[in-house]
């Protein structure tokens, strides 16, 4: 910007969109001029291109955009779902209603069994809770892990689908 520009000869374009070819201290002074700055666009062209702008104003309009590009980033939660090998049908109905209202919100949901003492020769009893869920809310998931044993838990991960329910 302005005087710290090092090249001896640069192109320079002007608030009209004009450009010419103008040795650096002639650019400055006909930023000055102007009451604005000299700001090097395009340091690694042959010559650097600059651009004769208010870089004050310039700088704020990227901060609000960069700050509006924040607002509309959406970060996915995981949200976990817990059941027991021998969950009862009443608690199974109401945590996949409570799934599904996470997975239409756009979260990712990891629903796993926990096996308990001797639960753990349960697993099938495990494995039929999870396709049980899985079948329950394919309409608006898909599936991103599909059900395995992690030390005394079975897990599975499911995302939201693209489409939408009907």
């Amino acid at each position: 910007m302005n005087d710290r520009i090092r090249a001896t000869e640069v192109r320079v374009v002007d608030p009209k969109g004009n450009h010419g070819l103008y040795p650096t201290e002639v650019a400055i002074r006909m930023a000055e001029e102007q009451e604005l700055d000299l700001v090097e666009i395009s340091p690694n062209a042959v010559p650097p291109v600059c651009k004769i702008m208010d870089f004050g104003k310039f700088r704020y309009e990227q901060q609000k955009k960069e700050k509006e590009a924040r607002k509309k980033q959406h970060t996915v939660e995981m949200k976990e779902i817990r059941f027991r090998p021998h969950t009862d049908t009443h608690d199974f109905d109401f945590k996949t209603k409570h799934a599904h209202g996470f997975l239409t919100a756009g979260h990712k949901v990891r629903a796993y069994v926990q096996f308990r003492g001797r639960d753990i020769i349960y697993k099938d009893h495990g494995m039929d809770v999870l396709a049980r869920f899985i079948t329950e809310l394919e309409d608006v998931c898909k599936i991103d892990q599909a059900p395995k044993m992690e030390g005394r838990r079975m897990t599975t991960i499911l995302s939201p689908s693209k489409k939408k329910p009907s």
